[in-house]
């Protein structure tokens, strides 16, 4: 089966490399990746796949069907959105081209399998996350198995990539303005209740578990020092790596910002500031015969460190047995978010680690597919 995955891949990794190349030089933000999409959807069609393009209320989301007979479903999800100034400083264009490697090659191994390969295009995932919208939708449900890989620096692979869920919200503090001086006891400062509520969070911080995070700025806070402040505005997102937890820490923080508006005698509205990333449910078996099939094909491979943020992809392995391995692109450890990881992902050593980590996905897929006990039934 080795040699089989190797050639399928071979014979599509040119391809994966135009699009890997092209799409870092023609970035597109979050939500606005048209030609990016696009392009993808043409190759994919190329080959073979259904195509249902845009795919639910998503403009730059797709789906590829490749159905093979009756059988479980893996989906390899594709990810091209880029950074603002940056790019493609995340390696969402060589990961991206990656999945696609591996949706092209499992065309070529139909005799290896039976059941249908999906090949899911989900924008966003610098901003909205599309997965997050895909999931609550079913999109995944009664999969056998999701997968992608995320690029890293550092010469190490891992079998997974560990994600704190994350919740974030603008909160909006009104008060009353008055004069600063001339007459201050008429207002309500909503500034200081915006501040005291930071405060308030914080002497809670001594109480939360280590995974837990809390970050926030002010986004407005008042127009002039002799005005007391009107309104005032904090956007704020915390971690954790549950679900309840989640939910419990969604509880401390609107105490403390009602009871920071009443004692300033101000109000306090909260809002939505972008979808809620589930925690990534980690799976064992998964991470395992992930971090074996990168060491077969020559990576160093080490154990799945600690969350350092939050991705979509936990919502997916909220709903199907889910991974997403992190492929060493570069020895060097270079940090996601700059300039030297987009650069460092159109060099040839990543190029190399692109070609390997597909022929890791398809034959993880392929494992998934044979193992699956049952058959997995289409959510549409």
């Amino acid at each position: 089966m080795t040699a089989a995955i190797a050639a399928a891949v071979a014979r599509h990794f040119e391809t994966a490399v135009r699009l890997s190349r092209s799409l870092a030089a023609n970035p597109e933000l979050s939500g606005a990746e048209y030609e990016s999409s696009a392009a993808i959807v043409a190759i994919l069609k190329n080959a073979g796949y259904e195509m249902t393009y845009p795919f639910l209320d998503l403009p730059t989301a797709f789906r590829g069907v490749l159905k093979n007979g009756e059988g479980p479903g893996a989906a390899f999800l594709v990810e091209y959105d880029a950074l603002p100034v940056i790019g493609h400083a995340c390696g969402h264009n060589l990961h991206g081209a990656l999945s696609v490697l591996a949706a092209l090659a499992m065309t070529e191994l139909r005799g290896l399998f039976q059941g249908t390969v999906y090949a899911i295009g989900t924008p966003s995932e610098e901003q909205d996350g599309a997965k997050a919208a895909m999931a609550d939708a079913g999109v995944f449900d009664g999969l056998a198995l999701a997968a992608m890989m995320h690029c890293v620096g550092g010469g190490v692979c891992q079998g997974n990539m560990a994600a704190l869920g994350i919740r974030q919200y603008h909160a909006s503090f009104e008060g009353r303005a008055a004069h600063a001086v001339a007459a201050p006891w008429e207002g309500a400062s909503a500034l200081a209740a915006a501040r005291k509520f930071i405060d308030l969070v914080d002497a809670n911080r001594e109480c939360f578990t280590r995974d837990i995070r809390f970050n926030a700025v002010f986004t407005g806070g008042g127009d002039a020092p002799n005005i007391i402040p009107a309104r005032a505005a904090v956007r704020l997102d915390f971690r954790a790596d549950t679900v309840e937890k989640l939910d419990l820490m969604d509880g401390i923080v609107k105490r403390c910002a009602e009871g920071a508006a009443l004692a300033l005698g101000c109000r306090v509205t909260f809002s939505p500031a972008g979808a809620d990333y589930a925690p990534m449910k980690r799976d064992t078996r998964l991470e395992e015969t992930a971090a074996r099939l990168l060491a077969k094909r020559g990576f160093r491979v080490g154990p799945v460190s600690p969350a350092l943020g939050s991705s979509d992809a936990g919502n997916v392995s909220q709903r199907c047995p889910a991974v997403q391995p992190l492929l060493a692109v570069t020895e060097e450890a270079i940090p996601w978010h700059t300039e030297g990881f987009a650069s460092a992902c159109l060099q040839p050593q990543a190029e190399d680690a692109m070609r390997r980590g597909a022929e890791t996905l398809v034959e993880l897929a392929l494992l998934e597919l044979k193992g699956c006990a049952k058959t997995c039934a289409d959510p549409f």
